[in-house]
């Protein structure tokens, strides 16, 4: 592997030492920059086990971070020009990276192994030294008794299930027991539905239905085919180590209180319940409710959500951001050019990474890699940026059969192909973002070769990405739209994107206000001062709830950007002079409300017609204080309506029929 030490000094910054055995005659140079307090990047990830021992003995175990250019980069044909990437990829390496909050599992070992036949209850024997072992037969056939009860056999099919590893709820139809006396095979007594268990760990070996979506992220669910024995072995050897403390990662940092998922109880977005794959998000009131127990960390929910309500973290879209700004930084400071991101997650994408490396042609040179935790958790924020810093390309690496359903990623990629070619990234419409769907390095290889180039920004841009990821978002297309080779001010998106404006028929509308008070992201305002409606492009992510809640009908969703109405601050989509007060003076309502309301009550029902009506007519034109005035002061009595004519019964009319015969009743 050859090293270009200008161009990784150019990308770099900071002090640049190489060594022919950092791990071996050279080892005391690391150990000497340990002793100067800096941070370290080593960019050796074969010893790192060594190199992070003597930085833990040194007291340096949070300064040094690893970089491998060797696979990443150095093994490739074209190696000799991976100098620039060298150089993006060390210095990217030591970004910061915020740690991920952590949720806790305790399991006690309590296991229900479910079955059908002798495979179950093998497996139980085999556990029962290291599990509390119950097994479970579903419409078992003939099963031959053990001879000793070293755990409860019974007859029951699963029919709901929930919970996790530590914490799972079962309900169970067909429940029986076995008869102590039986011989041949087991014989089970009445049956029974409705029955509950709880336990720590659910071994299915039906080889049916799995209980649970998405199961193989379910922690403690674990399933093989019992007629597969290399499966149903590891599961065994897995299951046998599942009792202690667990921690897990919290993927999804969660703010109710941007949440649009209802207002009133009328349903507004449901972007992430449509995607979750592991049923780990549920509607609860007015937000949705996040089980970070059951949370995979596909991170679809975040890469959709309009507000910033569910954003990932790990790690926070920020610092991606901040990684990726770095990345293509030093790439270009380098003297890269036509740089395209791969983004590839470290159980699949890694090792295929290295497999091409080692016995294939490598990555091509221009192509930057960069892990993240799932590839499913990338977000528009991300692409925007990326094109903005100067990419011309992203490909997102994926299992040939993926774990997650790819419907969210792919409407992220339409949304942000269809900025590049309105913006001029991508003139010939190419599609500068898309995934690679294989288990193949070869494949892997070929796909990257033949990866279309768009146009670069001009000038690229660095700014540093901070806050929310609803801000983060907004300032990332905003730059993008800046640093676009061909930029324009408007360009329309398809139903469901999370930009975009409202139209108004403002001649309906009554200023009534009911939309603002729906309105999450306050994108809907009004004013203390007088009666208006104001509208905040920018902030509106088209969840539908105020077109939904408007009782005139008045407003219609427009998917868009519109990045001039972006750079005005809100603009007044109605206003209204007050009605005041006639008795005190202060503006009250406003004077078209007031004014049809009063046209409509007069002389048409029966509090205000006549002199009296008058009074209480001249009422709505008060304030609320001086109307309550007004009611004590006159004496209105709401309920003084004329007496109703009494209701006719057959015995009226046989009574009248009769005095008209001359007869008596």
């Amino acid at each position: 592997m050859s090293l270009d030490g200008a161009a990784l000094a150019k990308g770099c910054g900071g002090t640049l030492a190489t060594a022919d055995q950092l791990c071996g005659r050279d080892l005391d140079r690391y150990r000497r920059t340990l002793e100067t307090g800096s941070p370290v990047t080593v960019a050796c990830t074969l010893q790192a086990p060594l190199f992070e021992e003597i930085a833990e003995e040194a007291g340096a175990a949070d300064r040094v971070v690893f970089a491998n250019i060797r696979e990443m980069a150095g093994w490739s044909v074209d190696g000799a020009a991976a100098g620039p990437k060298m150089a993006a990829l060390l210095a990217a390496a030591a970004e910061p990276r915020p740690e991920a909050a952590l949720v806790t599992m305790e399991s006690a070992g309590v296991a229900l192994v479910y079955g059908r036949d002798e495979t179950a209850i093998d497996a139980a024997r085999r556990l029962a030294d290291h599990l509390d072992i119950t097994v479970l037969l579903s419409r078992p056939g003939p099963v031959a008794p053990p001879l000793r009860a070293d755990f409860p056999v019974l007859q029951g099919t699963i029919t709901t299930a929930k919970g996790h590893l530590g914490a799972f709820e079962l309900r169970i139809d067909d429940y029986a027991l076995p008869a102590p006396s039986s011989r041949s095979a087991l014989v089970f007594g009445p049956a029974r539905n409705g029955a509950t268990s709880t336990c720590d760990l659910v071994i299915d070996l039906t080889g049916g239905v799995p209980l649970f979506p998405a199961h193989e992220t379910r922690s403690g669910y674990l399933r093989a085919d019992p007629r597969d024995p290399k499966a149903v072995e590891a599961l065994l050897f897995e299951a046998s180590h599942l009792v202690g403390t667990f921690d897990k990662a919290r993927f999804i940092d969660f703010r109710a209180e941007l949440c649009a998922h209802s207002r009133s109880r009328i349903t507004g977005c449901t972007r992430c319940l449509d995607v979750c794959p592991t049923g780990a998000i549920s509607p609860n009131g007015d937000h949705v409710a996040i089980d970070p127990y059951v949370c995979a960390g596909c991170g679809s929910c975040a890469a959709l959500c309009p507000t910033g309500a569910a954003s990932y973290a790990l790690p926070p879209a920020d610092a991606l951001l901040r990684r990726l700004r770095t990345l293509m930084g030093a790439y270009q400071a380098a003297g890269g050019f036509d740089g395209i991101v791969l983004f590839h997650d470290g159980d699949h994408g890694e090792p295929l990474i290295h497999a091409l490396s080692r016995d294939g042609e490598g990555l091509p040179a221009n192509v930057l890699p960069v892990r993240v935790n799932e590839v499913t958790q990338l977000g528009p924020e991300v692409f925007a940026s990326l094109f903005a810093y100067g990419a011309v390309g992203a490909r997102l690496l994926l299992r040939a059969r993926p774990k997650h359903d790819l419907a969210s990623l792919q409407a992220t990629l339409d949304l942000t192909n269809t900025l590049l070619g309105a913006l001029g990234y991508d003139p010939a419409g190419a599609g500068l973002v898309a995934t690679v769907e294989t288990d193949d390095p070869d494949a892997l290889g070929e796909a990257l070769r033949a990866a279309p180039r768009g146009t670069p920004a001009p000038t690229p841009a660095r700014f540093m990405p901070a806050g929310d990821k609803r801000g983060v978002l907004r300032t990332s297309v905003r730059e993008l739209q800046v640093a676009a080779p061909s930029p324009v001010s408007t360009v329309p998106l398809a139903a469901g994107a999370p930009f975009g404006g409202l139209a108004f028929r403002t001649e309906a509308c009554t200023l009534c206000l009911a939309c603002v008070s729906a309105c999450p992201t306050s994108a809907l305002s009004d004013s203390a001062d007088r009666p208006l409606l104001a509208f905040e492009e920018s902030l509106c992510v088209q969840c539908g709830l105020c077109a939904a809640t408007c009782p005139e009908n008045v407003i219609t969703l427009q998917p868009r950007i519109d990045f001039a109405a972006w750079a005005e601050p809100r603009r007044i989509v109605k206003e209204e002079e007050p009605f005041d007060c006639i008795a005190c003076g202060k503006g009250f309502g406003t004077r078209s409300t007031i004014e049809r309301v009063i046209e409509k009550l007069r002389g048409n029902h029966w509090m205000f017609a006549g002199a009296a009506g008058e009074a209480r007519i001249r009422s709505l034109m008060m304030c609320e204080d001086c109307r309550v005035e007004a009611a004590l002061n006159q004496g209105f009595d709401p309920h003084a309506a004329p007496e109703r004519a009494r209701t006719r019964t057959s015995e009226d009319y046989l009574r009248e029929r009769a005095a008209r015969d001359g007869q008596s009743v």
